[in-house]
């Protein structure tokens, strides 16, 4: 027994240690980079300022290229492969273009800062969370970025002979090409680039992006370029054999204009490197700087590297999967990461912000982010970003079930986030629509913080001024519209009960379904804060719907202003993103069923149970679902009002996780939006889903993996399925030691059970 005994100690000496679980592996940052998802596979940190992404929306062939006429709103797509370099500071998964500056390229051999002539084709591609490489055909260059909150480092291995490195301020997918710039040294410069007119119908949203930017080593030659008929007056036109940019070789002041850069260059041996550091500051040079020196300090680019991955494995280990495909968990991991992303921190690492629509910097009482990352802190980490004041809050897509997913994962950030929004209510007298950074775009239709901050109060999140909060809310709700920017059609919505058809297009009965929404998750705070007769009032405006329902067509319809329906009506027109009217990106078909908070309601008035649930059905088998697209997103979990018919939903998500979230670049079906559709999958996968914004409920589905552990506040919430991957059918759930009578739970009954199992159907 004793041979025995030593024998099992000697065996278990020479066996390899234990592989810690590290996510990022399961990460692949090239989902969703094709088929419009609008995803990059940039270096980033969790919630991070800045990201630097490869910039290839141009393709090959420059001259025939026109960013406006194809409405790109990505730095990358994967179907392309010219490299043009990084830009830094990119939204993900949005529609819109805007941002995606400041490019930083390398090239080898004689100087050439024509943004035409200069990109190149590329191979060797990598991308992990916190990195990206290629390495460049026509230069032999191989290029390197990684991130930390605020900043970016770059490195360039260049060949044998002349290296130069460019930073052109003119391109990017901003609107914008203004931009000035200063030598502060031999390595360092500083500026400022405007950003702005998102979605090319946002005037007033126009804001500036403050940079420094510094060389590892100092250059044989630098100086600055500018576009020939900037340098010469808009009256001279281009003359090709002067070529399209003016140099300014030895030129030492300040430049200013559009289409403007400046540039390094050097004699460099095989295998030579140039690093270069970005810092940024939507407030002033003077932030950037500090946020550049406090983030990266003496940091090499492989401490910065690994600092990245890191705050990425601490992040994505709030979720432990077992079971499923290694594709599966692929798809998990990274929609986890997608959700990461924005919404994004805005204040520099002293508490600087810029004031949400005003002039001024505002300052945050808790600089939790001051520290050196290499001194112990983690930028990356839960504590540190409670202090944090956010920006792009891209609210139509993410008050559906991304702020529910932060709530339940990073209860601490979320609730900074609702901070943050009130914050921006103090400075500017308004609740954020389509917030971006530090100014409203207006973009889209609703009240959308309402059911945001009333979901994120229900399920127990409470560290905010309440009444403040719903003073807030009440005024959106309330205010007459010529008065009113998140509710400019306010009175006929009040007076009528419904928005009227005034223009072919103008996308009213989506308008006032977004209401309905808000006005309900309003009526049930009203309601328990004591506010009987506002909840009254609101409960009562949030049925106002039944106005729009049609008997002839069995769906919603657009109403004139004399109260009568449009005529002609085709409930099928504004498929694909045609115009439809009534409807904003959609059709009746995709509006029909999103009435979430009375479901009872709309059934009755479609004739019953079973008229509603054909009529449900027949949604995904006539392909009316739009899975690229928010309003009909939780059609498929409404069958599950119904016991008897809860088969249908548990179907219905695992094929349509199937078929449109794949492990591959087009594994999204459409724009990400700010990390919505990825939030879809992660709750469909874990098998629950946030079913009506604003109240704190979750219907349940058949799970994809066998185990999933979340390491929440609290303690760890258990999520088992045993034969998951055998079936798609839930013969019955325990939470807790309880047997539910249906698949319906509330937060609050998740958070005490803590644990949650499925037996399938085998």
């Amino acid at each position: 027994m004793k041979r025995l005994f030593f024998l099992l100690l000697s065996l278990a000496a020479a066996l390899p240690p234990a592989i810690a679980f590290d996510p990022t592996e399961l990460v692949n940052p090239f989902i969703g980079t094709t088929n419009f998802g609008t995803c990059n596979p940039g270096a980033v940190v969790p919630q991070g300022m800045m990201s630097a992404t490869p910039f290839n929306v141009m393709g090959s062939d420059l001259n025939h290229y026109d960013k406006d006429a194809r409405w790109w709103s990505t730095p990358y797509d994967n179907t392309n492969s010219y490299f043009t370099g990084f830009s830094h500071v990119n939204l993900s998964g949005v529609g819109c273009p805007d941002l995606a500056s400041l490019l930083l390229m390398p090239t080898s051999g004689s100087l050439d800062v024509d943004y035409h002539n200069y990109g190149s084709t590329y191979t060797d591609e990598q991308a992990c969370p916190g990195y990206y490489a290629n390495r460049l055909g026509k230069y032999g260059i191989k290029a390197e970025t990684t991130a930390t909150l605020r900043t970016s480092r770059a490195r360039f291995t260049f060949p044998k002979g002349q290296a130069n490195v460019l930073l052109n301020l003119g391109e990017g997918l901003t609107n914008e090409s203004g931009a000035w710039v200063r030598y502060v040294s031999d390595t360092e410069v500083e500026g400022q680039k405007m950003l702005g007119n998102f979605c090319y119908n946002s005037p007033r949203a126009y804001y500036p992006i403050y940079y420094v930017v510094r060389v590892s080593r100092n250059p044989s030659a630098r100086g600055f370029w500018k576009h020939q008929r900037e340098a010469y007056g808009v009256e001279k036109e281009w003359n090709p054999e002067a070529g399209r940019y003016k140099l300014y070789e030895g030129y030492r002041r300040d430049l200013a204009g559009d289409d403007v850069g400046a540039y390094w260059s050097y004699d460099l041996q095989e295998g030579e490197q140039v690093e270069v550091s970005i810092g940024v500051s939507f407030v002033s040079v003077e932030g950037a700087r500090l946020n550049l020196d406090a983030e990266q300090g003496a940091a090499t680019f492989d401490q910065l590297r690994q600092a990245a991955h890191d705050r990425w494995k601490e992040a994505l280990s709030i979720v432990e999967v077992e079971g499923g495909t290694h594709d599966e968990q692929t798809v998990f991991y990274t929609a986890l990461y997608h959700t990461l992303i924005h919404p994004n921190i805005l204040n520099d690492v002293n508490g600087d912000y810029p004031l949400m629509e005003n002039e001024g910097v505002g300052n945050l009482s808790q600089k939790a982010n001051a520290s050196s990352p290499f001194k112990g802190d983690k930028r990356g980490s839960k504590e540190a970003l409670r202090g944090s004041h956010f920006t792009v809050f891209s609210l139509w897509d993410t008050y559906r079930c991304t702020h529910q997913l932060f709530t339940l994962l990073w209860p601490e950030r979320q609730q900074a986030m609702v901070r943050s929004m009130l914050q921006m209510y103090r400075e500017s007298g308004w609740l954020p629509k389509w917030e971006l950074y530090g100014r409203e775009t207006f973009t889209m239709e609703g009240d959308p913080a309402i059911p945001v901050i009333v979901d994120t109060w229900f399920k127990g999140l409470r560290d905010f001024n309440i009444e403040e909060a719903y003073a807030a809310m009440r005024k959106g709700a309330v205010t007459p519209g010529k008065d009113n920017p998140l509710r400019p059609d306010n009175d006929d919505y009040v007076r009528l009960g419904y928005c009227p058809l005034l223009e072919q297009y103008d996308n009213s009965v989506s308008h006032a379904l977004e209401y309905y929404v808000a006005d309900a998750a309003l009526a049930l705070l009203a309601d328990s804060l004591g506010k009987k007769d506002d909840a009254r009032l609101f409960r009562a405006r949030s049925l106002g719907y039944k106005h729009y329902y049609s008997p002839e067509y069995g769906t919603l319809r657009p109403l004139l202003p004399d109260g009568t329906f449009l005529s002609p009506f085709n409930p099928r027109q504004g498929e694909n993103f045609e115009p439809s009217p009534g409807f904003h990106e959609g059709n009746a078909w995709n509006y029909t069923f999103y009435v979430p908070h009375d479901i009872p309601g709309l059934c009755r008035l479609m004739g019953g149970k079973k008229k509603f649930v054909n009529r449900l059905q027949s949604v995904f088998d006539q392909g009316f679902y739009d899975p690229a697209n928010e309003p009909d997103i939780a059609y498929p979990y409404l069958f599950s009002r119904w016991t008897d018919e809860a088969w249908r939903t548990q179907r219905l998500t695992r094929q349509l996780l199937r078929q449109h979230f794949r492990n591959a670049p087009d594994g999204i079906p459409g724009n990400d939006d700010t990390g919505t559709m990825s939030a879809w999958a992660v709750f469909s996968m874990l098998g629950l889903y946030p079913d009506c914004p604003g109240q704190p409920y979750y219907t349940l589905t058949a799970p994809v993996f066998e185990k999933a552990t979340l390491h929440v506040p609290g303690g760890d919430i258990v999520i088992t399925a045993p034969d998951a991957s055998q079936s798609d059918r839930v013969s019955r759930v325990r939470l807790g030691s309880k047997t539910l009578g249906g698949y319906r739970i509330t937060h609050q009954q998740l958070m005490e059970a803590r644990r949650l199992h499925f037996e399938m159907n085998r």
